[in-house]
């Protein structure tokens, strides 16, 4: 094995994409994780190919079980030995406050956003600590620490018990040489905000950032690259923040 190889969930748009992308360009293969837009997917694994790197697309589900299984096993039969993952599938719901909020929007945030990492990062803990090595990094978000009022507090509470098992199996898995992170982007300037009905929350938004902006998907790339390769070799259990000081 000559070339680390990522798989990346949620790889088909936004932050997951301009990671593929960034991670592609850096030296890796890449699995590109996605639920639904398979030409998205395709576009992206087209983009990581012009990088010279090898990529298979992956229709999964993160919250299900059987379709993590199917995504590593695919990993594994096509592309060889699985060195990195990064968990960036998620979702937010509509926006609004909670008491708006239907408890299956809730049940279904928390099984992507929650549920959807463990398993993801149990499978990629079983495969990594074969090797004696690998990385695990974490989507978070700022609205871990902020709550998010009147916005989507069960998306921020999710984002909470993201970090929690970032630092509990940072922890749990040093010894078997797997490093786990994550990263805590602000406001980002991608379509998720769209999906959730308020596509200029981006904008509205940037006022309040000491840096008077949004940010962009390349650059919360750039963070989850640094996690990755063997410079970062002696950081686990941290928690990035991307979120222009917000």
């Amino acid at each position: 094995m000559t070339r680390p190889l990522a798989v990346v969930t949620g790889g088909s748009r936004g932050i997951g994409a301009a990671t593929c992308l960034r991670l592609a360009a850096d030296g890796h293969d890449l699995v590109v994780g996605y639920v639904n837009d398979g030409a998205a997917a395709e576009w992206i694994a087209t983009g990581v190919r012009a990088n010279g790197a090898r990529c298979v697309t992956v229709m999964a589900d993160t919250s299900v079980e059987a379709d993590v299984d199917r995504l590593f096993e695919t990993a594994a039969d096509r592309l060889g030995p699985v060195t990195g993952l990064v968990n960036d599938a998620g979702m937010t719901g509509p926006f609004g406050r909670l008491t708006d909020t239907g408890t299956e929007v809730l049940r279904r945030v928390a099984e992507v956003n929650l549920l959807g990492v463990l398993l993801c990062s149990r499978r990629a803990a079983e495969v990594l600590a074969a090797w004696g090595s690998g990385v695990i990094v974490n989507v978070s978000s700022a609205a871990a620490t902020l709550g998010s009022p009147g916005e989507y507090v069960h998306y921020a509470a999710t984002k909470a018990a993201v970090d929690a098992p970032t630092t509990g199996l940072a922890k749990e898995l040093g010894p078997d040489g797997i490093r786990v992170n994550a990263v805590a982007p602000g406001v980002i300037d991608t379509e998720i905000h769209a999906r959730m009905g308020d596509p200029e929350r981006p904008e509205r938004i940037a006022a309040s950032v000491p840096l008077r902006r949004s940010g962009r998907a390349d650059e919360v790339a750039s963070a989850i690259a640094w996690l990755m390769p063997p410079e970062a070799s002696y950081t686990t259990g941290a928690v990035l923040r991307v979120s222009g000081g917000r």
